[in-house]
C-alpha cells in the first residue's frame, strides 16, 4: 500500500514538473518571436502583409499591451485551441494543425510497430548470439542506419523501390482518384476500416509502407542497441544461471528469466522515441509528399509563416514532453528498483 502511495506521489511530481516544462518552453518561444523582430505585428503578419493585417494581429495578438499581458493571452490562447489564423492561407491556425497531425501521427505509430518488432527481434538475436558473426553484423546494420542522412535514406527508397524496382509509390498518402473516407480519427488507413472501405484501407496502406520503413530503418538502431545491451546485463545474472541449473528449459529461460528484466529499458525508450518521431518527420513527409505536420513546418518555414511555425514547435515540444513523462512512468513501474523519490 505504501508502495503505491509512493508511485502515485511520483507519478503527480513528474506531471507537474512537465507542465512547468511546458510553460517555460511557451514562454522562452514568445520571448524569442519577440526578439527576432523590433515589430512583432510584422513578423506575425507575414513579409508581405499590408499596414492593415498588421494593425489586425497587433489587436488579435495584444501587442500593443505590457509585455505579461501579451504573455498571458498568448499561453492561455495556447491552452484553450485559439490560435488565430494563418496569415498564408487565412485558415485557423488549430484547425490545420488539427489536420495535419493525425496524417503524421499515422505515420509514426506505424514506423513504431516496425522499430518494435525489429529493433527487440535483433536486439534479441544480437544478445542471445554474443560475439558472434551475427552480433557482428546486427551491430553494423543498426550503426550504418543510425548514421545515415535521412534524406539520403528517403531520396535512395524512392529509387530503388519507385523506379528501379517499381513496387511501392513515390508519395503521397493516397492515390488521386480516391475520395477520402469520412473523417473521424483523421487517420486515413483507420478511418477506411472504420468506414469498412477495404479498397481505401489497402491503398492508404500501399502508399503507407515505404514511408514508415524508411522512417523505421533511420530509427530502430537505437531500440536494437538497449535491448542487446539489456539483455547482455541480465544473461549472466546469478539468477539465470540458478534457472539453467535446476533444468529448465532454455527457452523458458529466455523467456521469463531474461526478455522480461532485460528489456526493461527498451520498453522506456520506446515511449521516449514516439516523440523523437513525432518532431522527426520533417524531411522524410516533405520527400515522400507525406501531409503531415512535419511537412506543414517545412512549409511554414520556406514561406517565413511565423505564426504556424510558433505554434507547431509548441506542438512538437508538447509531444516530446509527454513522451518523456510517459517514460518515466512505465520505468518506475516495470522496474521495483527504482526509487520514487526519484534517485535510484
Amino acid at each position: 500500500m505504501e508502495g503505491r502511495k509512493e508511485l502515485v506521489y511520483y507519478i503527480a511530481r513528474r506531471i507537474a514538473s512537465s507542465i512547468l516544462v511546458i510553460l517555460g518552453t511557451i514562454i522562452i518561444i514568445f520571448l524569442i518571436s519577440h526578439v527576432l523582430s523590433k515589430n512583432p505585428a510584422a513578423l506575425w503578419a507575414g513579409p508581405k502583409a499590408r499596414s492593415s493585417t498588421i494593425a489586425y494581429v497587433i489587436q488579435r495578438y495584444h501587442l500593443n499591451a505590457p509585455l505579461y499581458t501579451q504573455l498571458w493571452y498568448f499561453i492561455s490562447n495556447f491552452f484553450t485551441g485559439n490560435l488565430g489564423l494563418d496569415p498564408v492561407t487565412g485558415k485557423s491556425i488549430s484547425s490545420e494543425i488539427l489536420y495535419y497531425f493525425p496524417n503524421t501521427l499515422e505515420l509514426v505509430l506505424a514506423a513504431l510497430l516496425i522499430i518494435i518488432v525489429l529493433g527487440l527481434g535483433l536486439g534479441y538475436i544480437a544478445a542471445i548470439n554474443f560475439s558472434s558473426k551475427k552480433d557482428a553484423l546486427i551491430r553494423i546494420l543498426y550503426t550504418a542506419a543510425w548514421a545515415s542522412p535521412t534524406f539520403l535514406v528517403s531520396t535512395l527508397a524512392i529509387l530503388i523501390f519507385s523506379s528501379y524496382i517499381p513496387i511501392f509509390p513515390s508519395g503521397g498518402m493516397y492515390s488521386p482518384y480516391i475520395l477520402p473516407p469520412h473523417r473521424v480519427t483523421g487517420m486515413f488507413v483507420l478511418d477506411s476500416l472504420i468506414s469498412s472501405n477495404i479498397n481505401d484501407f489497402l491503398n492508404g496502406m500501399y502508399h503507407l509502407i515505404l514511408p514508415a520503413l524508411t522512417l523505421a530503418f533511420l530509427n530502430f538502431g537505437i531500440v536494437t542497441r538497449i535491448s542487446r545491451n539489456g539483455i547482455l546485463g541480465v544473461k549472466w545474472l546469478p539468477y539465470v544461471k540458478v534457472a539453467r541449473a535446476k533444468g529448465l528449459d532454455e527457452k523458458h529461460v529466455s523467456r521469463n528469466h531474461i526478455l522480461r528484466n532485460g528489456l526493461i529499458e527498451s520498453n522506456t525508450v520506446i515511449a521516449v522515441m514516439f516523440g523523437w518521431l513525432i518532431t522527426g518527420t520533417v524531411v522524410v513527409e516533405e520527400i515522400f509528399s507525406w501531409p503531415g505536420i512535419g511537412r506543414f513546418a517545412y512549409s511554414a518555414i520556406s514561406s517565413d509563416d511565423y505564426p504556424v511555425l510558433i505554434f507547431v514547435v509548441i506542438t512538437f515540444t508538447v509531444f516530446v514532453i509527454a513522451a518523456n513523462l510517459i517514460a518515466d512512468i512505465m520505468y518506475a513501474v516495470l522496474d521495483p528498483r527504482i526509487r520514487l523519490s526519484g534517485e535510484k
